[in-house]
């Protein structure tokens, strides 16, 4: 016997089934979850939801920005925090005329925001084109889903340049990767701390663990002692200020320099306006030297080489100047003869040398080490 339907009711049987089907067992109608899906991410559905997108949230120079600086940045913030290994001089482009050609410069990440130093000074009155491209991704992986570009066109002029940004690297006296040492007794006013390098390798100073042992104490130290196996969140913050201490350095070699090779090498006895300065090589300062200018002009010394003051000579400022706002940065060492003085704020990739009886009033920040011998450093206000 054959069971025959006639059409309108085989029509609802197919309608319940697909209805069941879509439903599933663990859903409701529209739930959009869906037992497959469940089946395969878990239950509980602890492995559905997935890592957003990032976006730019704002650039500079705006967007059709006209009269551009010629010593201007470039500067991109996400949404989220980034990748900055995808952040590069090939994810984060600029070019100027028509064809497009490329501007030179090297990019710097931190704290959500990408910034293009470009390696001259721009060009008067042209357009350019900034471009973030899709090969940046965030710390999650995620790639930006289009390439986000802008324009903007510039002037004649060329800005006072601007403090260089050393995060919380400028909150200590001295910082360094591998170790500090003195010979008592130096006098620094203000935190040290190394990291990644342990405590022990923090000598002659005579340290006392504090009960919580997130930090020590020396009696040649007016303020706090860290170091890398220090209890939380001692770690992480050396890590976070280590790490802003390499952006720093980055950045202050990026700036477009406004005055290049000044007295080949040597600027003994020389009055300095505020500006940025590069040297391909090594920096001599065997007589004083002034830094004239007020309390908001700022100073960069970019350094190919070693910087090297000789004994007894001595950085003065005049004007108002801030130690704050004086920059110098050298890939290669810092030395500090015997009794010499300088101003502001020495951002090394090698090692710091203070001689006897030297001091410094500013911040020390080395990529290796810190040497002291009987000397003082005192940290600037913020």
């Amino acid at each position: 016997m054959t069971l025959q339907l006639n059409p309108a009711k085989l029509r609802i049987l197919l309608f319940l089934a697909v209805l069941a089907t879509a439903c599933g067992d663990s859903g409701g109608v529209g739930d959009g979850t869906g037992g497959e899906e469940n089946a395969d991410a878990g239950m509980d559905g602890a492995d559905l939801p997935t890592a957003a997108m990032p976006s730019v949230v704002s650039a500079t120079p705006e967007r059709g920005a006209v009269g551009v600086a010629l010593n201007a940045n470039l500067s991109a913030t996400f949404d989220q925090a980034m990748d900055a290994d995808t952040l590069t001089d090939a994810t984060f482009t600029v070019t100027v005329g028509d064809p497009a050609v490329v501007v030179p410069g090297l990019v710097t990440y931190s704290d959500k925001t990408a910034v293009f130093w470009p390696a001259a000074l721009l060009t008067v009155e042209k357009k350019y084109a900034a471009t973030i491209t899709t090969g940046v991704s965030s710390d999650k992986g995620v790639a930006l889903p289009e390439d986000y570009t802008w324009n903007f066109t510039t002037g004649d002029s060329v800005a006072a340049p601007v403090p260089v940004e050393l995060g919380s690297a400028g909150t200590y006296a001295v910082l360094s990767k591998s170790a500090i040492s003195t010979v008592p007794g130096s006098a620094i006013t203000g935190d040290i701390g190394v990291s990644p390098a342990a405590a022990t390798f923090i000598t002659g100073f005579s340290l006392t663990a504090d009960a919580t042992n997130v930090f020590a104490t020396s009696t040649q130290v007016t303020g706090r002692v860290y170091a890398a196996n220090y209890a939380t969140p001692t770690p992480a913050n050396l890590t976070k200020a280590i790490s802003d201490m390499e952006t720093a350095f980055t950045a202050a070699a990026g700036r477009a320099p406004d005055i290049v090779e000044l007295g080949a090498g040597n600027i003994g006895g020389m009055t300095l306006r505020p500006g940025v300065y590069k040297w391909g090589t090594g920096l001599l300062i065997p007589t004083d030297v002034t830094l004239a200018g007020s309390a908001t002009d700022v100073w960069i010394f970019q350094i190919g080489g070693d910087l090297t003051m000789a004994s007894g000579s001595k950085v003065l400022l005049s004007g108002g100047a801030l130690p704050r706002n004086i920059f110098w940065q050298a890939a290669g060492f810092m030395d500090f003869g015997t009794g010499a003085h300088a101003e502001g704020m020495f951002v090394c990739q090698t090692a710091i040398t203070l001689h006897t009886g030297a001091s410094v009033t500013g911040t020390l920040l080395a990529q290796t080490a810190v040497v002291l011998d009987q000397s003082i450093v005192v940290a600037p206000a913020q």
